[in-house]
């Protein structure tokens, strides 16, 4: 067989090994950078979603037109990614508003609160301030829910949880759908907080 042929015949195979080694990169390439997925843009969405499992009383809104407002205290951890989840929804007819705040005197109107990292020195005051206030707290903070909030985020196994704190829920005159209870691990009952 002449080598020009030889050669010929190599070329294609040659192709698809280079072809298949370069959609393999790909596609490695992809699930690396799906696996890599934002962590906050996911609990960015699960926030917007808490106001649709999640019911307030009506004094929670100063007014009829009031927004539904979305706070982040402490050094924002979403970046643009809440403001994407939220831009354009409404919950009951109110559009939402996302505020981020520096400290717990700001959170006036905020219907959901995420605390961010906060230490358990930190954690403990600003719960206390926030004692018999319709405001769901949310955190990723080690035992935020134990310690008196009403949804912590907890990561195990690549996989973003939730734990809830019922008590702390209706402390807070917030009721809970049962939907998004069977989805969490449940702070055990004990006895009920000071309002």
């Amino acid at each position: 067989m002449p080598a020009a042929h030889v050669q010929a015949r190599r070329r294609p195979r040659v192709r698809r090994i280079v072809l298949a080694m370069a959609g393999t990169a790909a596609a490695w390439a992809m699930s690396c950078a799906f696996a890599a997925a934002p962590e906050y843009q996911l609990k960015a969405v699960f926030l917007f979603q808490f106001s649709q499992f999640v019911e307030w009383p009506s004094t929670a809104f100063a007014q009829d037109d009031a927004p539904f407002t979305v706070c982040v205290l402490g050094e924002d951890p979403f970046k643009q990614y809440l403001d994407d989840a939220v831009r354009g929804e409404k919950v009951d007819g109110r559009p939402f508003a996302v505020k981020r705040l520096q400290r717990v005197e700001q959170v006036a109107d905020c219907h959901i609160l995420f605390i961010a990292q906060a230490s358990p020195q930190r954690l403990d005051p600003i719960l206390d301030a926030l004692r018999g206030r319709s405001i769901l707290t949310v955190a990723d903070s080690a035992a935020f829910a134990e310690r008196g909030g009403v949804i912590e985020f907890v990561t195990a196994r690549n996989r973003l949880r939730l734990r809830i704190n019922p008590r702390a829920a209706r402390a807070a005159d917030l009721t809970i759908s049962s939907k998004l209870l069977s989805l969490a691990s449940l702070v055990p009952a004990g006895p009920e907080p000071a309002p």
